[in-house]
Parts: C-alpha cells; sequence; structure tokens
C-alpha cells in the first residue's frame, strides 16, 4: 500500500476519477452559497474507521438542512471503498462532500483522500491550549459547509499558540470546539454538554461507549465556563486527535492529569487498535 501523498483519484456520484478532473462550476450557487454538508473518515491500514457511524451522520446532517439527494448508505460505503482500494490507501482522511442541487438527481456527492495532519504528539502529554469564542452554531447536529465564523474562531486560535477554540454559547457555556467535542472530568464522572447543543461527534460515541464500558461514570449538562475550575480535567475528541488532554483555557490552567484520564486514554488506545474499525 502507499501513502496518500500519491493518491491520483477521487470519487464523484461513486465513479473513481483522476484528480485533474476534481473541479466544481463556478455557475454552481449552491456549492457558491455553501448549501452541502461534509464529513471526515480516518483510514488506517486501509480500514475506513467507524464508516457505518460517520455515513449515518453524514445522511442526518443532509436531513438536517433539507438537502434532498438520491445517495443510499450501502452507495456511499461502496464508493468510500472503491475510493480505498483506487488508491491503495493505507493511512488517509477521506473528506466527502454531499452538495445540493435544483432537484434530488442534481445533488453531487464528492470522496477525496487527504494527507491526515497528526497532532503534535507531545500534546498528548502536556495537554493542549485553548481558547474561548462566543458563538452557536446555526444547526448544531449537522457538519455543513457554513464554516465561516468557526474558521475565524479557529484562525484566532492559531494566531494565538492554541489548539482549538471552545465556543460558548449565549448562557456562557462551553458547548463544543470548531473542531472537536469538550469534555471535562471529575473522578471518574465525564461530564459532556448536552447533546441538543453538540454535534454528535463519531469519536465521542466511541470515547463514551469505552467509558461506560470501563467503570466511568457520564453525564450530560452544561458546563459554565466560569465554573472551569471546578474540575479535575478537561479534553476534547475528533477524528484526528481521539483524546486529547486539555491544558488550559484561555488563562485558567489546570493541574496534572489526573490518574482517572490516564486510565482512559489507554483503554480507549487499546481499543481503538483492536477494533478494526468498528464500534
Amino acid at each position: 500500500m502507499i501513502n496518500t501523498m500519491s493518491a491520483e483519484f477521487f470519487s464523484r456520484n461513486g465513479e473513481v476519477l483522476p484528480n485533474n478532473q476534481a473541479v466544481v462550476s463556478l455557475d454552481d450557487v449552491a456549492y457558491g452559497y455553501g448549501y452541502g454538508v461534509y464529513e471526515t473518515i480516518r483510514v488506517a491500514h486501509g480500514v475506513p474507521y467507524f464508516i457505518d457511524e460517520h455515513v449515518e451522520r453524514f445522511m442526518a446532517s443532509a436531513a438536517a438542512i433539507t438537502l434532498e439527494h438520491g445517495f443510499t448508505p450501502e452507495f456511499i460505503t461502496v464508493s468510500i471503498n472503491k475510493l480505498i482500494e483506487a488508491n491503495r490507501i493505507d493511512t488517509s482522511n477521506l473528506k466527502m462532500l454531499l452538495i445540493g442541487g435544483r432537484t434530488p438527481a442534481d445533488a453531487t456527492l464528492y470522496i477525496q483522500a487527504h494527507n491526515p495532519l497528526f497532532p503534535d504528539r507531545k500534546l498528548y502529554k502536556t495537554g493542549a491550549h485553548t481558547i474561548t469564542e462566543q458563538y452557536e452554531r446555526l444547526y448544531p447536529h449537522a457538519k455543513t459547509l457554513n464554516m465561516l465564523p468557526s474558521y475565524l474562531a479557529y484562525k484566532k486560535a492559531a494566531a494565538a499558540g492554541a489548539y482549538d477554540a471552545l465556543l460558548i454559547n449565549r448562557d456562557g457555556c462551553i458547548t463544543e470546539g470548531t473542531r472537536t467535542n469538550f469534555y471535562v472530568l471529575q473522578g471518574k464522572t465525564i461530564i459532556s454538554p448536552p447533546q441538543a447543543e453538540i454535534l454528535l461527534g463519531v469519536m465521542r460515541k466511541a470515547i463514551l461507549q469505552v467509558a461506560l464500558a470501563n467503570g466511568f461514570e457520564v453525564k450530560e449538562q452544561p458546563i459554565p465556563l466560569d465554573s472551569i475550575s471546578q474540575y479535575d480535567a478537561a479534553f476534547i475528541s475528533s477524528t484526528s486527535t481521539k483524546i486529547m488532554p486539555v491544558h488550559s483555557v484561555d488563562e485558567f490552567t489546570f493541574g496534572e492529569k489526573p490518574a482517572s484520564l490516564v486510565e482512559l486514554m489507554q483503554r480507549f488506545d487499546e481499543f481503538y487498535k483492536s477494533c478494526n474499525g468498528k464500534l
């Protein structure tokens, strides 16, 4: 197998094509106005991880913004695997884009292979710095192409040397990062913001499943920014980061990683290495 740096092909509506044909017309109004959804799938050792859950969320995102199309989960799954085979992918991030059209038949499905961006490994020991930004996504459960506010918040975080920006809602509570889910930890209790206010991350689902199987308790409740010092630790997760400890939020710094967070990270790594991409 070869690395995605040499990936030659993308997929459009299930057809594997050379990358030089990956173009979008300037007349595509739906694309120009961001009427679309996306999803990112991690491929490791040629296996697309949690593919069923990613495709399910992809379909749910489209439904949330009333984007009608004719693609089935089975068709999308087959298209993903055909692209992996055509590019002989070993390690990659696959990005899926579904762009709306005037009719369901006009919708377009794109799948592309990208080099994965792995976090600096020292962050798993030291923890990541985060900043906060006031913003609430319009459709929390949908991964839409309406990304400008999140992009600007992430750009601000990068300029500040932070790993991500945590979004604060009108009630002063942390909901999620621009590209991560957020959690706090008290003993062996994991607290996540309420589901209604966040993107239901596939990695989040896997982490909470592993946590519950290993004696952790999971609660969903608001996490006020001004209460952050009350918790033992915090962490973030995403397709690329898995579990990333949070070292600091704005000016507040957490203490040393508690044993419960170290245990959770170890248990999840064990699961991830042995699950063969299945939840």
